[in-house]
């Protein structure tokens, strides 16, 4: 994905990019690069490849990620071509991520709270599929 602004940016608050964006961003993306797939693969992809972008943006290894589909090959080959092209998007995501933490900080929350809030609104952002309809639009 590309953007007018930088992750540096974003965390310096002159720019403004939720995760809702960056998960529709990304849907989009899927959707126009693996065309023919019906809605439940491409969710299932869709799920996939955010996970695998979140799993590299929260400084987790790549192999790790990988070896739990070592038993399907193709999975394999998709997910080491996506890592390839990745590191602007884990680097956003991760920005994405910091500026939430950020935030809570600069609103008087004591760190590990700010993460822990971090971490929640994280979690109501996975459970809307940026793939329904209504919510793309």
């Amino acid at each position: 994905m590309e953007w007018e602004f930088k992750p540096a940016a974003l965390l310096r608050g002159e720019a403004i990019y939720g995760l809702a964006e960056f998960r529709r961003d990304l849907a989009e993306e899927i959707r126009n690069n693996v065309p023919g797939l019906d809605e439940p693969e491409l969710e299932r992809l869709f799920r996939m490849l955010y996970d695998l972008h979140y799993w590299l943006a929260t400084g987790n290894d790549y192999p790790t990620f990988e070896a739990q589909y070592a038993d399907q090959s193709r999975v394999v080959q998709m997910l080491r071509a996506v890592h390839a092209q990745s590191a602007g998007n884990v680097e956003m995501l991760g920005a994405i991520l910091q500026r939430l933490i950020m935030d809570g900080v600069a609103a008087g929350v004591p760190l590990e709270h700010a993460v822990e809030q971090a971490a929640q609104l994280h979690a109501q952002a996975v459970a809307i599929s940026p793939l329904d309809r209504e919510f793309a639009q």
